[in-house]
């Protein structure tokens, strides 16, 4: 089964290199990982989708927390979550071909981002399930090249995780002052 753990890490040259250590070390296979800035300063947060069953994940989540730069760990798996993938797709794209692979993008509501004469390029952001799919009614038309970013995920509730921010501004402004 995937797990989906949402990882609030202070931002910090290493970091992520400890935590795909840890996955290395204890054998966890991880899926897809993504990692981006948040609101807070200091604050970074990783997507981490794993191969694992349900007590594999709390081994995962414990382990997690033993690092030293992570701050809050959750395991978004059940509950109410937004999961989003993107991808950039370069189809073969000639005069004849072009306007059907155009209207194939509007049917996913990807966007059209670049076109040359011999190729245009295919955003599409949604489950892994539809940019799937896109790529499967592109395919016969000749995929140059294709990139994927891997899934982000956002839980559905209104209230902000928590994670002692006071903690890591504390940090930042400590790094400051210290340059």
């Amino acid at each position: 089964m995937l797990q989906t753990f949402v990882v609030y890490v202070e931002d910090k040259p290493g970091v992520l290199n400890r935590v795909a250590s840890l996955f290395r070390r204890r054998a966890f296979n991880i899926e897809s990982l993504t990692v981006g800035h948040t609101d807070q300063e200091g604050v970074s947060r990783m997507t981490i989708i794993a191969q694992a069953d349900d007590i594999t994940a709390r081994h995962i989540e414990a382990n997690l927390y033993k690092l030293v730069n992570v701050l809050r760990v959750e395991n978004v798996t059940r509950e109410p979550t937004v999961v989003r993938d993107l991808a950039l797709i370069k189809v073969r794209a000639d005069n004849g071909s072009r306007r059907e692979i155009i209207q194939l993008a509007d049917v996913f509501r990807a966007h059209v981002v670049d076109v040359t004469n011999t190729s245009c390029i295919i955003e599409v952001t949604g489950t892994e399930d539809k940019i799937d799919g896109l790529v499967e009614v592109l395919r016969p038309f000749g995929i140059i090249e294709m990139v994927r970013t891997g899934a982000v995920a956002m839980h559905r509730r209104s209230e902000a995780p928590r994670f002692s921010p006071e903690f890591v501004t504390a940090r930042v402004t400590e790094e400051a002052t210290a340059k």
